[in-house]
């Protein structure tokens, strides 16, 4: 797996690329956790269940189901919990009354946003170099899959983390990860069209 840090590295790249307001805080909270949750399945090292089981490491938590699970969860907490929704069409967060219910658009927004960060999880486990692959199709089957061109160095566990193979593996996901998204998330902002400035009437 690349380190719990850098699957952060997705949900901050899509919040730095859209426009402000765009994302609001609990919503990019919802998906930095969403992309560091599936790790929490190396409990099941200390509950002795094996590597390869389907509830081990790289296991249910790494499908894209489980992605699905937390995307549902986010639209949940959009429509019930929102009380200033955000629109896909506005650049800017609309400034709604306090009792306003949440837009369809904020509801699958956050769906979205979500799904692409938890997923973005094994995605980017299927990019490393070691371990199993990750049981994407789970629960219709329990193949591991690994990417066809997987560049990343796989992160050691915690005991191994602070040693030269654990600093080797951050400046792998710093070659691999963060600096391809910074790239992509500079670029876009530079092909953006400048806001328009409203005109004083003459």
């Amino acid at each position: 797996m690349p380190s719990i840090m850098t699957h952060a590295a997705v949900p901050l790249a899509l919040w730095c690329a859209a426009d402000r307001g765009r994302i609001p805080p609990w919503l990019l909270g919802a998906g930095v956790v969403a992309a560091m949750l599936p790790d929490a399945d190396v409990l099941a090292f200390a509950l002795h269940i094996p590597y390869a089981d389907a509830f081990g490491h790289r296991g249910a938590s790494h499908s894209l189901l489980f992605a699905g699970v937390l995307a549902a969860l986010a639209a949940l907490a959009a429509f019930f919990g929102s009380r200033r929704p955000w629109s896909a069409v506005s650049c800017q967060p609309r400034l709604a009354p306090a009792t306003a219910r949440p837009t369809v658009a904020s509801t699958v927004q956050a769906a979205v946003f979500v799904f692409i960060c938890a997923a973005s999880h094994p995605l980017l486990d299927a990019m490393t170099s070691g371990g199993l692959g990750v049981a994407l199709a789970w629960p219709w089957s329990e193949h591991r899959f690994f990417a066809p061109w997987r560049p990343i160095r796989v992160s050691p566990f915690a005991p191994q983390f602070f040693s030269a193979r654990g600093l080797a593996t951050l400046l792998s996901e710093l070659r691999w990860v963060w600096l391809p998204l910074a790239t992509a998330v500079v670029a876009w902002k530079l092909i953006q069209p400048a806001p328009a400035v409203p005109r004083n009437p003459s």
